[in-house]
């Protein structure tokens, strides 16, 4: 069976901007930063796939984020544990957290090697979700 790690989430922003009123813009002035906005790393040998679906996040990954070996992978993985961790518990507790935030539990095996790109690209959501969404996950959040 294929193991799946799926990080899923609505903008918030749709959510409230359905609720709230909208001024005329040309797409001139307003171009679309939600255009390829979908991140996919598959790996058929260890049977896992990682799809992330945020409007903004790949323009925040490609500006704000740390550079990609600035971390460890072992540094990655730790805070992805813990992140993940209360992540889950969060998607478990619907009554008392927002449910558009925390749609569905993530898949990820702490003894299973993803590599450095998939812990790279998890860890870095984790960080664009918590400071997005005002959010704070567990422990030291980066403030980018």
């Amino acid at each position: 069976m294929k193991n799946k790690i799926y990080i899923v989430l609505i903008m918030l922003a749709i959510i409230i901007g359905c609720t709230t009123s909208k001024s005329v813009v040309s797409k001139a002035e307003n171009p679309n930063p939600t255009t390829n906005d979908t991140i996919r790393i598959a790996n058929e040998g260890l049977e896992y796939e990682v799809i992330i679906i945020d409007p903004g996040f790949n323009t925040w990954l490609a500006s704000r984020s740390f550079p990609r070996f600035y971390h460890s992978q072992s540094y990655l993985e730790n805070k992805n544990i813990l992140w993940i961790s209360e992540w889950n518990s969060r998607v478990l507790q619907p009554f008392r957290y927002n449910t558009s935030l925390y749609e569905m539990t993530i898949n990820y095996n702490q003894n299973v090697d993803y590599g450095y790109e998939v812990n790279y690209l998890i860890y870095n959501y984790m960080v664009y979700f918590q400071n997005t969404y005002k959010q704070k996950l567990f422990g030291y959040v980066p403030p980018r």
